[in-house]
């Protein structure tokens, strides 16, 4: 797969949700939410979106780690890329003027100062098509034993140099999450959730919770806890100062086009622990199941290519 065909093989369908093909799979885009607590009124609101992939060989479903080792290594990089993009341009669909969409980065795949300059065009491009501007782009990135340091440092560096955010996946408070930490200074962090379920598991492992949540909001770094399954998990997270949350207690992925503008329409904003309903409306609303197979409901007869008219085959 050329570079240069990177855009084209993008296709928009009748539901105008993007999708892409490798092969004899599908990829579509599953948003999840995050929401933002404010006080007064501990009330909910949508402040960003992570984009998830989901592969369909036909109409069944395949797990995107599985897909991914399907892929010629020779690719991956270009396929990662254009996730991102039916990520951002899916977004670019929501009613919302503000929110975010996180897009994530495997570890290793941009390097060198072409890879970079190539990646930031074409998010770039992503952006300015959904109607997003760059600031509402986060780079999620994570450390992993086989990933530089000082790549992950350069290239962050280079990304927030445009007006992209980043934000640090899968933090565990280890010495090399701190040292990556303090190296890269990132917009966001994000918890690994087993580390924080762990923690909010017992006092001790809470009150530390507590003090590293605080030491990042001082040091101008938003804590991302995400994982969370129940609702007084959300709430121990916001007494501790954590603002961003994420997690099925809340809301479930949705693959795009989403329902999300109904359930939590942008003046919309639920309470925690209020007599608003919380978890049967992102739970029970989903209009199309993430995990759910490709439907065939969708066909992608005429469609439209990124920047182009298409008539699908």
């Amino acid at each position: 797969m050329a570079s240069r065909s990177i855009f084209a093989n993008l296709v928009r369908g009748d539901d105008g949700a993007w999708s892409t093909a490798y092969g004899p799979f599908i990829l579509r885009s599953a948003l999840q939410p995050i929401f933002r607590t404010s006080k007064p009124g501990n009330r909910l609101a949508i402040d960003a979106f992570v984009g998830l992939v989901r592969a369909y060989r036909g109409e069944e479903p395949v797990p995107p780690h599985e897909f991914f080792s399907l892929v010629d290594p020779a690719e991956v990089a270009d396929i990662d890329s254009m996730v991102r993009t039916i990520h951002i341009l899916n977004t670019g669909r929501l009613d919302r003027r503000q929110a975010k969409i996180f897009v994530k980065f495997q570890p290793g795949l941009v390097r060198t100062p072409e890879d970079m300059r190539h990646e930031v065009e074409r998010i770039k491009l992503a952006s300015h098509e959904a109607g997003l501007a760059v600031n509402r782009i986060v780079c999620e990135i994570r450390q992993t034993a086989e990933t530089n340091a000082a790549v992950i440092a350069d290239f962050t560096s280079h990304m927030r140099a445009i007006g992209f955010q980043v934000a640090i996946d899968d933090y565990g408070a280890g010495e090399s999450d701190l040292a990556l930490l303090k190296r890269v200074k990132p917009d966001y962090v994000k918890f690994e959730p087993g580390w924080v379920r762990d923690f909010l598991d017992n006092p001790a492992g809470a009150a530390l919770l507590r003090v590293v949540l605080q030491q990042m909001l001082d040091d101008g770094i938003e804590p991302i806890i995400e994982g969370l399954e129940e609702m007084w998990q959300v709430e121990v997270c916001e007494e501790f100062g954590a603002s961003l949350v994420q997690g099925y207690a809340l809301a479930r992925p949705e693959l795009a086009p989403t329902t999300f503008d109904r359930t939590f329409p942008e003046h919309g904003l639920p309470r925690i622990g209020g007599d608003l309903d919380m978890s049967p409306s992102p739970a029970s609303a989903i209009r199309v199941s993430a995990a759910a197979p490709f439907p065939s409901a969708t066909p992608l007869k005429r469609m439209k290519t990124f920047g182009r008219r298409h008539q699908g085959s």
